[in-house]
């Protein structure tokens, strides 16, 4: 028989499905991706659907920049208020799993972690809103209030 400690089990267990860091920065950055285009598509259907208020809005006397950074807000907006809740659970899925398995009593998240997923999230959400943003500065009034 072979006598090992717990610790080295597992890090023998691991060592045999191989280098797990690239295996989750793989699925990390399918995810991200996902989410990029969950988020554009999400805000593309948005401005698309708001042409005629977003016209008006230009008739009132907005400027392309206002537009613009009102376009980008709310893709911010959707973009962090979703990544805070992913986050949020994240934790607390964290502190839940290291008060039940002994083993794993040292696992959380740690801060550079949080900090880097809050960096992730205005990334994406500046991203995703950068050409609906475009596209609602361009918006001519005239144009879209015929097509309205």
């Amino acid at each position: 028989s072979k006598t090992q400690t717990e610790k080295a089990f597992l890090q023998g267990f691991a060592a045999q499905l191989g280098n797990i860091g690239k295996i989750v920065t793989g699925i990390v950055s399918a995810v991200l991706f996902s989410m990029l285009l969950v988020i554009a598509n999400t805000m593309a259907q948005s401005i698309r659907e708001r042409v005629s208020e977003l016209a008006v809005l230009k008739a009132l006397g907005f400027s392309r920049r206002g537009i613009g950074s009102m376009v980008l807000a709310e893709s911010l907006l959707v973009t962090c208020l979703g990544g805070l809740l992913g986050l949020a659970l994240g934790a607390l899925f964290a502190h839940g799993l290291g008060a039940k398995l002994p083993f794993l009593q040292d696992f959380h998240t740690p801060s550079s972690s949080l900090a880097l997923g809050l960096l992730l999230m205005l990334a994406l959400g500046l991203l995703a809103g950068l050409l609906p943003a475009v596209q609602a500065m361009r918006l001519q009034v005239a144009t879209a209030l015929r097509r309205a």
